[in-house]
């Protein structure tokens, strides 16, 4: 339980630096780019949060191979070293009025960090979850990954709600922004003192013999292991849909394009983030009993019947808000729950740091990290219901991969 307690809490205040970009993006937007535009300010702001998202590959590639090399546990504290720093970074950055261009240049150097250290922290938190789980428990074990993550993420939102409540719009502007950042960067640190003492995991002393023996891995996982690779890509391109549409792009998009207020906005959010971390135990523990599959199969088709019809009830109000992310996120759980699970059953351990690391990463960096982005700008043009559409053709394509999935609960992992 300590061992499972410190890997999810390291995680959490991964998810928590990486989440409050998102979450204050609409506050700094103009202290790091001109101001006299302030939609493209905006813009520019959500496209370095796209591209730090091309970095999570990179960074899945490297930390996996590193961790399916030198261990689980040097990995994951190197990952919260990287997201910290960054997360102090940006917290310390001049304005555009002080250094001009300088300013955006090392927000996206820190952005980079972030992305590399997260892009590591998914694949390698879990593949660690999933392999000190007995093998009947471990859609239980792996609910504790999006429970850290979704309290991280609870605990961005409740933040929001704080400093909009207690702070004006131009104090925010000016320097509240920059709260939320310096309490990351202390957190990081209590992380890394959390994890420096987990142990290593059995399965990877077990294999990492093999894992030094493997020649071209990335090469590998798609000479020896195609399928698994197209069964991740297809469910986690909805996945990250799901995740970046709710938890990052519908709070600007609510309030810039669609009037709502944002404290409403937040507050509905905190409501169903806690929603969303209250189901993570029992979806966990009902995929252990009636299996994966089943799980996935209605996500899926639930979010492509109902996703264009919740869209339209995003602006004012409180209730309106509420519905949608409680639905929206309610129905998430079906997947969030046995991630870990079930991305680690589909490589085997001296492949799945890097398995998960380079094809999860990827596929997030192309559908999950340009959604606020592609929001905002179809908003921009008038056609934000096209982004709905987008989402709910994600949605019937992981719906048709996931009947190809192996039933896999309660199996040893390889």
């Amino acid at each position: 339980m300590r061992t499972l307690v410190a890997a999810s809490i390291g995680n959490a205040i991964e998810w928590y630096d990486w989440t409050i970009y998102a979450t204050f993006s609409i506050y700094f937007a103009t202290q790091i780019f001109p101001a006299e535009n302030e939609a493209l300010a905006l813009i520019s702001t959500l496209a370095t949060y796209a591209l730090a998202f091309f970095f999570r590959p990179l960074g899945g590639w490297l930390l996996g191979r590193f961790a399916d090399l030198r261990g689980r546990r040097t990995a994951m504290l190197l990952t919260i070293l990287l997201m910290a720093g960054g997360s102090l970074a940006i917290a310390l950055l001049p304005t555009f009025a002080l250094v001009g261009w300088l300013a955006p240049i090392l927000l996206l150097l820190a952005r980079i960090a972030q992305g590399m250290s997260l892009g590591g922290e998914v694949s390698n938190a879990s593949a660690y979850l999933a392999e000190i789980a007995p093998p009947e428990r471990r859609g239980r074990y792996s609910a504790f990954f999006y429970i850290s993550t979704g309290t991280a993420v609870l605990i961005a939102s409740l933040l929001g709600a704080v400093l909009a409540a207690t702070m004006t719009p131009e104090q925010l502007g000016a320097y509240g922004w920059r709260i939320p950042f310096v309490l990351g960067g202390v957190l990081g640190l209590v992380g890394l003192w959390l994890r420096r003492a987990m142990p290593e995991t059995d399965q990877f002393e077990e294999n990492k013999a093999k894992a030094q023996a493997v020649r071209h891995p990335l090469a590998a996982t798609l000479r020896e292991h195609p399928k698994a690779v197209g069964q991740l890509v297809a469910f986690t391109l909805l996945s990250t849909l799901c995740y970046y549409t709710f938890f990052s792009a519908l709070t600007p998009f609510a309030v810039s394009s669609r009037g709502a207020d944002a404290g409403q906005v937040f507050v509905a959010l905190s409501i169903a983030t806690a929603l969303f971390v209250a189901l993570q135990y029992p979806m966990g523990a009902l995929s252990d009993r009636f299996g994966r599959k089943p799980q996935l199969l209605v996500w899926s088709a639930a979010i492509a019947v109902l996703i264009v019809p919740l869209s339209t009830l995003i602006g004012p109000g409180l209730g309106n808000m509420l519905v949608v992310f409680c639905v929206g996120l309610g129905l998430y759980t079906m997947m969030t729950s046995i991630a870990p699970a079930i991305m680690s059953e589909l490589f085997p351990t001296e492949l799945r740091g890097l398995g998960i690391g380079a094809w999860y990463n990827l596929t997030v960096a192309l559908f999950g990290g340009t959604a606020p982005l592609v929001i905002q700008s179809l908003s921009e043009a008038g056609l934000a219901e096209v982004f709905f559409w987008y989402v709910a053709g994600g949605a019937v394509l992981a719906f048709l991969v996931i009947l190809t999935l192996p039933e896999t609960k309660g199996q040893v992992l390889r």
